[in-house]
This record gives structure tokens, C-alpha cells and sequence, in this order.
């Protein structure tokens, strides 16, 4: 176990040595290492609509809640056990009985902090998704960097013992064949040249109208982390643009955060679950929306007219909405269901 440990720390030095080295030359040249995906970008036009937040009275669900469409939601640096996470769990579980969405994604740091205990799976992610666990949602999770590696092997989080993976959403063949969507969950805190090779492979061969990553540091923050994502998007960006990839949840940033469309692509970083740093979202030119006064976590859904997002913090208010979708494909952001949870 100790040459084990060794070795993981050696790679994290190399993977950080690699990011500085990344990022330097990405300063240096600008965007110019990316201009030969410009043209796959362009294949695949996306157009994002954001609702107005003054129309969305609280506790109000702002997706058009279609019969078969795929519905999921999204945290990030959730397990702490603190009272913060169970009220966000407690606002999931109240947004299901009207919204009924079946898997959530977890875009690391999962269980805080280090080497994980059955003490530390139970109380920071047992006991607060109770509810949800008990009727049948299935979370799929991605390893952040303050995340046991063994979490690949505990059950529930449904990685069958795989640092990085991918999957069809857990839903009837008839909806999953009306909206074809593809997640693709990364270990971005270890990115050896392994994972990047699997994740051309599987993207070249997926013909999913949706392609969604899931990982734990984000490409695009207006946080603190922000010389960090400049190395991650030099690492996975191309192979994102390449591969048809339209959509990217992470973590790791403590607030939320919805990118700019960059080169057709939309990011999100949803690291509030059970954590946060109150301002620590900076104004940024990449950065179209923001939000650091309160934990949150996301419910998003896919319908044959596009996709729909909402960000809902613990209070049951809507920090942010809207859609996305490609031209030709009306999506009328505004048109949803407009349902309140029961209290």
C-alpha cells in the first residue's frame, strides 16, 4: 500500500507539473491550439436562452415536465453530512414530487475527506438522500480530488470500480430512444494519457444527440481556480470539441457558475451542494451567469426540443434557468410547467 501511495503522489505531481506547463504555453499562444476544431464547433450550432428570474415565483419549477423527456439533477461538494446538505437534499426530494427525475449526477468530493469510513458513507450521503435513495434514484458519481479513490467500488455511486466511464441514462428504451443522450464521467485529477485515449475512443464512436460530460474541475470559472482551468481546458477541450461533446457539469468551485457558449459548448459548475464561498464568483468575460450567496444543486431536463436547466438554491429560489437547443429546434424557455413542490 505504501508503493501504492507512492506512486498515486507522484502522479499527482506530474499532473500538476503538466497543468503549469499547459498553462504556460496556453498563455503564451492563446487560442490558436484549438483552431482546427473550429470547424467541428461549427457542425453543431447551439443557441442558449436564459430565463428572467422575476418570473419564477419560489419553490416554482421552471422545466416544461414532458412525459417522456429525461430528467436528472446535478451536485457537486456535497458530502460534508453538514444540516447545509440535508436542506439541499431536503429541496431535491421536494422538486421530485412534481419533477420526477430518476438518476442525479455527482461531480466529485462526494464524501469529505480522504480515506472513507461506512460511518462516512452513511452520513454523508445515506442519510441525507434517504428519501431519494428509497424511491429508487440512482447516482452516478464522478471522483473529486478530496475523494477516496476506493469510492469507484461503493455501490451506490454506480462506477463498477472505474476511475472513468460511461453510460445511457437509466430509463425505458422507448425514452431513451426519443432523446438520445450519452454522459461521460472523468477523473480529471488524474488525466493520464489512458483516460484521454478511452475518452476519444468513445466519443468518436457515440451517435448520441447529447453528449454530456461529468467531471470534478472545471474548463470555465469565475472562482479562485481559475490558472487551474486553464490548464484542465487545455487538456480536454479539444478532445471535447473533437468528440461532439455539448454540455459539461463540474465542481470543485464552490459556487455556481454557467459559462458563455464557448465554441459550442456549455459549462456549468455546480459545486455548492454542500459547500460554498460566499463571493468568491468574480465578474469574468467567460462567464454569463453566477451565483455564491447560498448552496445550491441543478435539475436539468432533455426533450426532443432541447435542453432545459434550472439551479435552485436551498431556499427553494431559482438562481438561474433557461435552455438550450440547436436552430431549427424551437425551445421557448419560457414555456414550462410552472408547478410549485408540495410543502
Amino acid at each position: 500500500m505504501a508503493v501504492v501511495r507512492i506512486l498515486h503522489e507522484l502522479d499527482r505531481q506530474m499532473i500538476r507539473f503538466l497543468l503549469i506547463i499547459s498553462t504556460l504555453w496556453l498563455t503564451a499562444c492563446g487560442d490558436l491550439w484549438v483552431s482546427k476544431d473550429t470547424a467541428a464547433a461549427a457542425q453543431r450550432p447551439i443557441q442558449v436562452e436564459a430565463r428572467e428570474l422575476k418570473e419564477i415565483p419560489a419553490a416554482t419549477l421552471a422545466l416544461p415536465n414532458e412525459g417522456r423527456s429525461i430528467k436528472f439533477a446535478v451536485i457537486g461538494d456535497s458530502g460534508r453530512g453538514s444540516t447545509e446538505q440535508h436542506e439541499i437534499a431536503a429541496q431535491m426530494a421536494a422538486f421530485r414530487q412534481r419533477f420526477d427525475y430518476r438518476f442525479v449526477l455527482m461531480a466529485g468530493d462526494n464524501i469529505y475527506e480522504g480515506p472513507a469510513t461506512a460511518e462516512d458513507y452513511r452520513l454523508k450521503f445515506e442519510e441525507p438522500y434517504k428519501a431519494l435513495l428509497d424511491a429508487g434514484v440512482k447516482f452516478f458519481a464522478a471522483l473529486g480530488n478530496h475523494d477516496d479513490p476506493r469510492q469507484v467500488d461503493y455501490r451506490p455511486f454506480n462506477m463498477d470500480g472505474r476511475r472513468y466511464y460511461t453510460f445511457t441514462p437509466p430509463l425505458d428504451l422507448i425514452t431513451r430512444l426519443d432523446t438520445r443522450v450519452r454522459f461521460f464521467a472523468l477523473d480529471s485529477t488524474y488525466l493520464d494519457g489512458e483516460q484521454m485515449l478511452w475518452l476519444n475512443r468513445e466519443l468518436e464512436k457515440s451517435d448520441a444527440e447529447w453528449k454530456i460530460a461529468l467531471l470534478h474541475h472545471p474548463l470555465y470559472t469565475s472562482g479562485r481556480y481559475g490558472l487551474a482551468a486553464r490548464g484542465i481546458r487545455f487538456a480536454l477541450e479539444s478532445a471535447f470539441l473533437s468528440g461532439g461533446v455539448d454540455v459539461v457539469f463540474s465542481g470543485h468551485e464552490h459556487i455556481y457558475n454557467r459559462s458563455e457558449l464557448q465554441r459550442g459548448i456549455l459549462y456549468f459548475v455546480s459545486g455548492g451542494a454542500g459547500s460554498l464561498r460566499a463571493g468568491d464568483a468574480k465578474r469574468s468575460p467567460l462567464i454569463a451567469k453566477s451565483f455564491d450567496t447560498d448552496y445550491h444543486f441543478m435539475l436539468i431536463e432533455v426533450t426532443d426540443k432541447g435542453l432545459f436547466f434550472q439551479a435552485i438554491d436551498r431556499r427553494g429560489n431559482t438562481v438561474d434557468a433557461g435552455a438550450l437547443h440547436r436552430p431549427g429546434k424551437t425551445t421557448d424557455a419560457s414555456a414550462t410547467s410552472g408547478t410549485a413542490p408540495p410543502r
